[in-house]
């Protein structure tokens, strides 16, 4: 692991504050979780992950309408400083796309213990599928839920991205918690710094919930928001297109991935294909300040 010097580059007040998921986030993650499983140590794995993905596209197409909490509910919310989404009042709609997508991921190619889980969870009723995301969302994780939890997420990250998706930016907030996604309030998987013409080279925080991205400022710790202790993590041998950046006034670190490095990086997919990097800033004392939903088991303690 090595070191690399950081600039400070302040948020654009041209630049969008806010990019809501684009609608087919899934099917391009998908491509991305196909490509980085060639020689991959963990190439069976980052395929499933790509199924599940595709799955995940299936069923938000699938799905007619993710219904919005209502007008007044909203206002609410911005009136309170709260992002729109409730995490709280999640629609029942996401149970639909649980089965949807569980149904086109059972297969005889599934690992014994996959299709095991997979079972489990076409068989569990609405109340045991409730509690299950209510554990997720809730943060209160134990290692026993490691199989199911990942299902769980990938089928509420359908869900409020459906949600997400018939959203006004316009009507989205700064939260005061910097790490924090504005639209529905779940912490940031990673930030991504972006190509295009009126958003290049600014950093975007990537909800691990909804896929909705925020800017914010380069060089700057997205936990405790301190701009003096953060650096730059990379593997040796990287070509640089996914970092950590850590931060000692807080101990925190969160990954960072860049499209002038690598235009089709996503902050999802390459998070999770650079595992390595993760163990090596967890041995040198920092923690992470956000989870990937995907390996939201191997987090708990």
């Amino acid at each position: 692991m090595q070191s690399q010097p950081i600039d400070f580059h302040p948020p654009s007040e041209e630049a969008a504050p806010y990019l809501l998921p684009a609608a087919d986030v899934f099917a391009v993650r998908a491509r991305r979780f196909e490509h980085l499983a060639c020689d991959h140590s963990l190439a069976e794995w980052l395929r499933f992950l790509a199924r599940l993905s595709q799955a995940q596209h299936d069923a938000l197409k699938a799905i007619p309408e993710f219904p919005l909490p209502d007008a007044q509910a909203r206002e609410l919310a911005r009136n309170h400083g709260m992002p729109p989404l409730n995490l709280g009042e999640r629609p029942a709609v996401w149970r639909d796309a649980l089965r949807q997508m569980l149904a086109a991921l059972d297969d005889e190619t599934l690992p014994e213990g996959a299709r095991a889980t997979l079972t489990g969870l076409q068989s569990a009723d609405d109340s045991r599928l409730e509690k299950l995301a209510a554990t997720l969302l809730e943060g209160e994780i134990s290692a026993d839920l490691a199989g199911e939890l990942p299902f769980i997420a990938a089928a509420l990250q359908v869900t409020y991205t459906g949600m997400a998706l018939r959203l006004d930016p316009a009507s989205l907030q700064k939260l005061d918690a910097p790490a924090v996604c504005p639209c529905c309030g779940s912490p940031a998987v990673a930030s991504v710094v972006r190509l295009g013409a009126t958003i290049n080279n600014l950093r975007y925080l990537h909800c691990s919930l909804c896929n909705t991205e925020w800017n914010v400022p380069r060089a700057t710790c997205t936990t405790c928001e301190d701009d003096k202790e953060v650096a730059l993590q990379e593997l040796e041998g990287s070509k640089g297109a996914v970092r950590a950046e850590t931060c000692d006034a807080c101990k925190s670190y969160l990954k960072i991935v860049y499209q002038d490095k690598d235009p089709n990086v996503d902050p999802v997919a390459d998070d999770l294909a650079t595992l390595a990097l993760d163990m090596l800033v967890d041995e040198a004392g920092y923690e992470r300040s956000g989870p990937n939903l995907l390996l939201i088991g191997a987090y708990s303690g």
